[in-house]
């Protein structure tokens, strides 16, 4: 404390409490806001060949996605991701799914093998699109996603991310799907951005549509989607799609982060990459920081309001 003067004996017997509390894991070292670990929070596994899953390798999975899970919230906890103890979103847990990841490219054998999205197979994963100047999707949806965990942090709330870094592989979009399940998250966005036709512009949210998991949490997540509607209307300047959905929803059933959650979720298209007015904003640290300004408002907005 400042201001006053300990003896060398006071001082080891201390620091002897402060080795006794980490050992205990009762000491967390906190880091400023939007760091990221090593590493992402889960690597990819290798699916079954076409067909229906084996029961066994449904339980190996579901176990495997939920060790990796405890991973992904210990390591941010560590990190400092509690949040604080007081904000709109206090005790809440909060799940980021940053689409694709930036070395996606470099392992197509990983990416391009198939899992089962709840409806039917897909690839784990894809590269994700690019500006025509080469700005990639995975950069910008990191981007966003670290702007966004930094500010639910200071609104209190706990966060799953699917990934910590941009330099990585994966994981599978029904590994992302499992984590943030099995984070306990509340709520949960995924963020992307579209490669649409270069001459149509704007974002579009997308919904799930009841397929079995996520049957508990369709109307939840529509809710969810017309804050986010609202919040990007009101807080950015880009505009509803012109090509993709209505008004600026789509509902699909084709993408395992909707069909496999079980909290409430949507997935935002922030705006076209291959036009050249959404390219411009889409790579601009003011527009991805009003976007996760946004999201979290939408996510305040639909923990406020339950019963909507």
């Amino acid at each position: 404390m400042t201001g006053q003067q300990h003896s060398p004996r006071h001082r080891l017997a201390h620091r002897a409490r402060l080795l006794t509390l980490a050992a205990a894991g009762l000491v967390i070292s906190a880091c400023g806001a939007g760091a990221a670990s090593a590493g992402p929070a889960a690597t990819s596994a290798r699916a079954a060949s076409p067909g229906a899953p084996q029961a066994g390798q449904a339980a190996k999975s579901r176990a495997t996605a939920s060790i990796a899970a405890k991973g992904a919230v210990r390591g941010t906890a560590r990190g400092g991701v509690s949040g604080t103890e007081a904000g709109p979103l206090a005790g809440k847990v909060v799940g980021i799914d940053p689409g694709h990841n930036g070395r996606n490219k470099n392992d197509p054998a990983d990416i391009n093998h198939l899992i089962w999205n709840g409806r039917e197979w897909e690839t784990c994963n894809t590269t994700g699109t690019e500006t025509d100047s080469g700005y990639t999707e995975a950069r910008y949806n990191f981007n966003v996603a670290s702007y966004l965990r930094a500010d639910l942090r200071r609104a209190g709330a706990r966060v799953v991310m699917t990934r910590t870094s941009n330099h990585g592989v994966g994981p599978c979009v029904n590994r992302r799907a499992a984590i943030i399940n099995h984070g306990h998250a509340s709520v949960a966005v995924d963020i992307h951005a579209d490669g649409g036709p270069p001459s149509g512009r704007g974002f579009t949210v997308l919904e799930p549509v009841a397929d079995g998991p996520n049957d508990k949490v369709i109307a939840s997540s529509e809710r969810l989607g017309r804050d986010v509607r609202s919040a990007f209307l009101r807080d950015t300047k880009m505009t509803v799609s012109t090509y993709d959905g209505v008004n600026g929803i789509n509902h699909r059933d084709d993408l395992a982060g909707l069909n496999l959650s079980r909290v409430p979720t949507i997935l935002i298209e922030c705006g076209n990459m291959r036009n050249a007015t959404d390219a411009a904003m889409l790579t601009s640290t003011r527009f991805q920081q009003q976007a996760a300004r946004a999201l979290e408002a939408a996510i305040i907005a639909f923990r406020r309001n339950p019963q909507r």
